[in-house]
């Protein structure tokens, strides 16, 4: 634009606050995510297992269709700690399905095509494009695991009155909880595997060697030297560690042959990758690069 014709305006319209700013990543990341009929279809299904919670839920209370369905009370499984807790872990599955969909694809194409430096030279921090890339994750995660779960929760709640939430006060916690501390781990892990591995089928692997071939290590461990502490390397073990106890169920759970694994191993575990997660992610999000 030549400048005697002083044509140009600033931009005078709305601004976005900065606390909102880092929430334009997941808004356009989403458009990209659902134009998927797969994941829709995906998503779809990972809702069975909830729907079949919510009729065992209401067929508890319902003796006219217990009479129908020529049932005995006994027959039906009880809505307790351990109900919840199966269906965080089917729910777990399927947000772990859903992160290696999605996850890949959400920082590799910025640093494959050089968009770092565009995103970063706005007013927009390191830390804002992280969190609006974890948003996405998180977002999408959550109505799969806690958002479902919690809804049943409170239709148990309300179909058994007080009595069963006074003994089952900490159940809701767990599914919080619990599915809050699985989602972080998840979309830390694949947002830093994003982050270093540009080609999404490459990066699917990785993320299934993360989970699988490092806890068939530490099996091999626990096997040959008769110990649990090759459980740190099984991801998915250590989760429902963690589980196991808030929702009460320690008792329960045995890993390995050398027993159960205190919690905080697990949580130790859990925490050490994601800050490893986090590194990675700190030397991999930046406005330049460094071309050797």
């Amino acid at each position: 634009m030549a400048v005697y014709e002083h044509t140009y305006r600033p931009y005078t319209g709305p601004v976005t606050p900065e606390r909102r700013r880092f929430l334009v990543l997941p808004r356009y990341a989403f458009e990209e995510v659902f134009r998927s009929r797969l994941l829709l279809a995906f998503l779809i299904v990972s809702f069975v297992p909830i729907l079949a919670g919510a009729v065992l839920i209401y067929l508890r209370h319902n003796a006219s269709a217990i009479a129908f369905l020529d049932l005995q009370l006994a027959q039906l499984l009880p809505i307790d700690g351990i109900f919840f807790h199966r269906l965080l872990s089917i729910q777990g599955t399927f947000a772990f399905l859903a992160t290696m969909f999605v996850g890949p694809a959400l920082v590799s194409p910025d640093l494959r095509n050089g968009a770092m430096p565009l995103y970063l030279s706005r007013p927009f921090t390191r830390r804002e494009y992280v969190l609006g890339k974890l948003s996405v994750l998180v977002i999408l995660l959550s109505g799969i695991t806690w958002v479902p779960l919690l809804l049943l929760f409170l239709l148990q709640v309300a179909l058994e009155k007080g009595a069963w939430l006074a003994q089952n006060v900490r159940v809701g916690w767990a599914i919080f909880a619990g599915s809050g501390v699985w989602i972080l781990v998840l979309s830390l892990l694949a947002l830093a595997i994003s982050a270093w591995v540009k080609w999404k089928p490459v990066a699917r692997i990785t993320l299934l060697v993360l989970f699988f071939v490092l806890a068939g290590f530490g099996t091999a461990i626990n096997e040959t030297l008769d110990t649990r502490w090759g459980t740190l390397l099984n991801l998915g073990e250590l989760i429902d560690v963690v589980w196991s106890s808030m929702f009460g169920l320690r008792e329960s759970y045995l890993s390995g042959t050398g027993g159960a694994l205190p919690v905080w191993a697990a949580w130790g575990a859990l925490a050490a990758a994601c800050a490893a997660a986090l590194g990675l992610l700190s030397k991999r999000i930046r406005a330049f690069e460094v071309v050797r």
